[in-house]
């Protein structure tokens, strides 16, 4: 009996109305876990080459953890996985909230869809009970109303939603999937592929245990864990606190961040609680990567009144992901201003910057109302922050014009016209057209020299944090299989989930390390490997980044191997995170994808450098970086393609005949 894992999927076949149970065995979750690894595993043996991502041949999958529904800490991610229409390459994206545990409660570790509805249809599963149903009367709703429409047809708010909202409806390429109100699986585009199959939702309510070999080391290894992470508790506000030490940062060498100080600022703030640290200190990009934080945006005047506090303080409770011990979410009502909202979800740190110091706008009410805007709707606050802050610049290089925007004036900082070109882009009205399928694909179409303004790697918008301050996210940005993803690994992600802990090849960041140091470029492969290895082991069993940092040395094997019964060690582990790495690196290859497809415009990395700031005289030597992260996971630099010697180790004999027969 298979512990940890249900040890069955469902496929349901949307063309054909088909619906049926298989059980992949034991070895493949062995191999690859579940999670992302789950998914690349099923997708790249059952989808062929060169699929169009929109096209009935597309597979969309929903996927949990190992550990999701286990009771383990930070255990209540789900996956969404599939051809990206965004980059074209694998894609992947995860949210919070409750409804991971709810896929495994149904009896499957992984949902998937192909094949094309020839009407809107959501799947409801409901204990035993597995059926399409029609989504007619759903279908325009935004991503909220489709939640409470759903329960109010099934006369129950217990049932678990995930759906898309217009933007998904309308095959935006930077659409996401919602759940629980506002919380988004957003990056790669995978919305429009839930759109073009005419999937309105997803919709469950399971009544199975999952399945766990030892319950009593997991609950013994939770109190342990609790109380190495429980934060000292903060009654006063940190703001002015952060801020200043966003100043020092600026000017001192770098010190190590510790695990203990982020969660402090996650317990009380969320990552809300860093705009203004980040943007003095240099990692928060500010007027579309070409400003500097503190002369551009000064805390003093700007980038404090969208940060910590004064966020905050419209903050009604504390929101927690199942299973997380944190909080580090909120939900908040605005009464006053030109954007009141009744109920919302906190904006986080990606949109307090993308909307924000991206747009150079210190107007909170108006990123409040944002982050609501494209909650309802269904898209990623990151990158419809990027295309906004993209269109800013085209405008004000006479790219764009009043003709094209229906008469709204795109200056730098206009609240007013951010928001309505927000919504002109959920609703793909106008501009909103061109603007709603990303930066790459809008700069095909403006021309006119635009493309040096659109900031992506591979066709999905950069993330919030500067390649140029962490050139360890200028190496995940450029060269992960999911480009364009501050998820995965960096500089700072290698201190705070203290990766040395985990593999003995991982050397301990130095304790101060100064410029020189920082931007030596030849010795970051290796950590940089770990990272993004250890970090796929977390994906495949299901738990928040955030917990591997707020933790430092979490325990996540020992959860694996108290959930499942097997007795893994941490090498063996490390050869799972490669597996999955890997088999997410082949996908693309097959796609036909090259590192050279995910470079970064020239402003990302420096070329030419700013002459000012904390990253004043830094280009980034993307080479050198890509070059040293490919030889260490064995795969080569020109063509993407892993070493054969290196896929038969791996076991990996189904992706050695796809590209080497």
């Amino acid at each position: 009996m298979a512990n940890g894992y249900v040890g069955k999927i469902l496929m349901v076949d949307l063309s054909k109305g088909e619906i049926r149970t298989e059980e992949p065995g034991d070895e493949i979750y062995q191999k690859f876990l579940a999670g992302y690894g789950l998914g690349a595993k099923i997708i790249f043996d059952r989808q062929r080459g060169g699929a169009d991502p929109l096209g009935e041949d597309a597979i969309l999958g929903f996927t949990a953890g190992i550990l999701t529904g286990t009771g383990a800490l930070f255990s209540g991610r789900y996956m969404v996985v599939g051809k990206s229409p965004l980059t074209q390459g694998w894609g992947d994206a995860n949210s919070g909230g409750s409804f991971g545990p709810e896929i495994k409660k149904s009896g499957f570790d992984g949902i998937f869809f192909r094949g094309k509805s020839d009407k809107p249809v959501y799947l409801l599963i409901d204990g035993d009970k597995i059926e399409l149903r029609d989504a007619g009367r759903i279908w325009g709703n935004d991503a909220i109303k489709t939640e409470e429409m759903i329960w109010e047809e099934l006369g129950d708010k217990g049932y678990k939603v995930a759906a898309i909202g217009p933007a998904g409806e309308k095959l935006s390429l930077i659409s996401g999937i919602v759940n629980d109100k506002g919380r988004i699986a957003a990056r790669s585009g995978l919305g429009a592929v839930m759109g073009s199959k005419k999937l309105k939702a997803l919709v469950l309510r399971g009544n199975k245990k999952v399945p766990i070999h030892d319950r009593e080391r997991m609950v013994e290894l939770n109190k342990k864990f609790s109380k190495r992470i429980e934060p000292i508790k903060i009654k006063f506000g940190m703001g002015g606190i952060l801020s200043f030490f966003g100043k020092m940062v600026r000017v001192l060498p770098h010190t190590r961040m510790e695990p203990a100080l982020w969660s402090m600022i996650l317990k009380k703030y969320g990552t809300s609680g860093v705009l203004s640290l980040l943007s003095e200190s240099g990692d928060t990009p500010v007027k579309n990567f070409k400003g500097i934080g503190y002369l551009d945006f000064p805390v003093s005047k700007r980038s404090s009144k969208i940060s910590d506090d004064q966020v905050i303080k419209y903050e009604q409770k504390k929101f927690h992901c199942i299973n997380c011990p944190m909080g580090c979410g909120g939900i908040i009502s605005v009464k006053e201003g030109p954007y009141p909202l009744e109920e919302s979800h906190k904006p986080e740190y990606e949109t307090l910057s993308s909307f924000g110091t991206l747009c150079l706008n210190d107007d909170l009410y108006s990123i409040m109302k944002l982050n609501d805007l494209c909650n309802r709707a269904g898209i990623d606050t990151i990158s419809t922050g990027v295309v906004v802050a993209f269109a800013l610049e085209c405008y004000e290089q006479g790219i764009i014009t009043k003709a094209d925007t229906d008469g709204i004036e795109l200056n730098w900082g206009d609240a007013s016209a951010i928001v309505k070109l927000t919504e002109k882009i959920i609703n793909r009205e106008g501009i909103g057209d061109i603007l709603a399928d990303g930066v790459k694909v809008a700069a095909q179409k403006l021309g006119k020299g635009s493309e040096k303004f659109a900031i992506h790697a591979g066709g999905q918008e950069v993330p919030m944090h500067d390649p140029r301050f962490d050139i360890g996210y200028a190496t995940a940005y450029e060269v992960e299989p999911t480009p364009g993803r501050h998820t995965i690994a960096s500089l700072l992600w290698q201190e705070l989930m203290q990766i040395e802990r985990k593999f003995k090849e991982a050397k301990r960041p130095t304790a101060i390390s100064g410029r020189k140091d920082r931007y030596r470029f030849d010795n970051k492969g290796k950590g940089q490997a770990l990272n993004s290895i250890y970090v796929q082991v977390a994906n495949g069993a299901g738990l928040c980044l955030f917990g591997l940092e707020v933790g430092g040395n979490i325990p996540i094997f020992e959860w694996l191997n108290a959930a499942t019964g097997w007795s893994f060690s941490s090498d063996d582990y490390l050869l799972i995170g490669e597996r999955i790495e890997t088999i997410r690196q082949a996908f693309n290859v097959r796609e036909g994808i090259r590192p050279k497809d995910f470079r970064m415009p020239d402003r990302t990395i420096g070329r030419p450098p700013l002459e000012k700031g904390p990253v004043g005289g830094v280009t980034v030597d993307m080479d050198t970086l890509g070059k040293n992260f490919f030889r260490e996971l064995n795969w080569d630099y020109e063509s993407g393609l892993p070493a054969r010697e290196r896929l038969e180790k791996l076991g990996l004999n189904e992706v050695i005949k796809a590209l080497y027969s």
